[in-house]
């Protein structure tokens, strides 16, 4: 990847660009403009969700923007209470009215469960994906996939679909690489997304971290993110201001040494959501 309009290949054939911004919490601002300029900062990918209340400012920021749909590559997810076969196609076409498009690039699943410990978990995704995949048969987004899903709930969904999941968005960033689920992804040809990809405050002062991207010329975010591009992962980095949102597109000019990928990579946990797919919220944070 040489900058962040380069692209993933997904299991559909479907090119999904390297980096995306992600638009969780940016509804706290009320308006559409850290959206829009996050996109006159140059991102082209959007990552939404019903859940976090920011298609319709998505959608402002575009249509102020002047950039054509199709140069954009625009992801939402079907929350919780969206899940089972109606209801998901329901919760689509709500989406498409919001984001003021007649189609997604790609549609997914927001949560394996529909709260925690909910017992029957496995008829509803299968239901679930039924409409998914009627969804995407119809021709309206082009890619669909999971989001938090771990390897049994995706095998749950391989051993009932006709249409492959093509992506797993999960939390990944150093002190929180889920091995599993990225290795099973891998063998499953099913593309890893990060959201949180630069973790959180305890990342950016983590002293190891702050020594290895001291190392490179780098910030510690730019570390981050250029380790899940390196480990075959699409980063999903937010940011507030322009200069970090072009901070956060500047990490191709570098390549993370062979130590320092084990070093990253068997950190102790550091920076975790608290959010688990079969457990809830550990910690009282929602994604």
């Amino acid at each position: 990847m040489k900058d962040m309009y380069d692209a993933f290949q997904l299991n559909n054939g479907v090119e999904n660009p390297c980096i995306g911004f992600g638009t969780f919490k940016a509804a706290d601002s009320k308006s559409a403009e850290i959206i829009r300029t996050a996109i006159d900062a140059g991102y082209r990918y959007f990552d939404t969700a019903s859940f976090y209340g920011t298609e319709g400012y998505l959608a402002e920021a575009i249509k102020a923007s002047g950039i054509k749909r199709e140069e954009l590559f625009i992801t939402s997810k079907a929350w919780k209470t969206e899940m089972g076969y109606e209801n998901v196609k329901k919760a689509f076409e709500k989406t498409l009215e919001t984001l003021e498009t007649d189609y997604l690039d790609m549609y997914l699943i927001h949560w394996p469960l529909p709260e925690e410990g909910y017992k029957d978990w496995k008829r509803l995704d299968i239901e679930t994906w039924r409409g998914m995949e009627e969804i995407y048969r119809s021709g309206r987004v082009r890619a669909i996939g999971v989001s938090n899903f771990l390897p049994h709930h995706i095998e749950n969904i391989l051993q009932n679909c006709e249409i492959r999941p093509a992506v797993d968005q999960i939390e990944f960033h150093p002190g929180y690489t889920q091995e599993m689920t990225v290795q099973y992804c891998k063998e499953k040809n099913i593309q890893v997304q990060a959201w949180s990809p630069i973790g959180r405050s305890a990342l950016l002062n983590h002293e190891m971290l702050m020594e290895i991207a001291d190392s490179y010329g780098v910030s510690v975010a730019q570390l981050c993110i250029h380790y899940a591009l390196q480990r075959g992962i699409i980063p999903l980095p937010k940011s507030s201001t322009i200069e970090r949102m072009k901070q956060n597109q500047d990490v191709f000019g570098f390549e993370i040494s062979k130590e320092d990928m084990y070093r990253i990579g068997t950190m102790a946990q550091a920076g975790w959501s608290g959010l688990h797919p079969d457990f809830g919220s550990i910690r009282g944070a929602s994604k």
